[in-house]
């Protein structure tokens, strides 16, 4: 028997596929077998890494304060990809803006500034963020 708290890493979910956001279709019943959450979303287990969310400069994109993210430093990055990389030693979260040689971290809020990457500062890409995992607001998660 499990402890209660503790996780299995292998345990494989029920899931219902696909659920619509729009008019549900009653005679439509799809129930497949099993989804793996960690196959899911980790594709390079050697090259993958999460990190938690802390601002609110990549709300646009969908991805807020407090959410986990999955990044991969096995997909080389490209313009338009977000990207987790430190500059002078901070990590921060942006979509990756290349023009020419130059390089431009952008947050999708527009009241941050896009940051400029100049010779002097330390700058290094982590990893391509993949996959962004967050709760669902105002979920009630004891009693009714």
């Amino acid at each position: 028997m499990q402890k209660r708290g503790k996780k299995n890493p292998k345990t494989k979910y029920l899931y219902i596929y696909p659920i619509k956001a729009g008019f549900p279709s009653p005679a439509e019943e799809y129930l497949e077998t099993v989804l793996d959450i960690t196959s899911l979303v980790i594709q390079n287990p050697n090259s993958t890494f999460f990190g938690r969310v802390k601002g609110k400069s990549m709300e646009e994109e969908g991805i807020k304060d407090q959410d986990i993210i999955v990044i991969d430093k096995s997909i080389k990055p490209q313009n338009g990809n977000i990207v987790v990389c430190t500059i002078d030693g901070v990590f921060v979260i942006k979509t990756l803006k290349i023009k020419g040689k130059k390089i431009e971290l952008e947050s999708s809020n527009s009241k941050y500034k896009t940051i400029e990457i100049k010779k002097e500062n330390e700058f290094e890409i982590w990893g391509t963020v993949t996959w962004t995992i967050h709760k669902v607001r105002n979920v009630r998660t004891r009693g009714l």
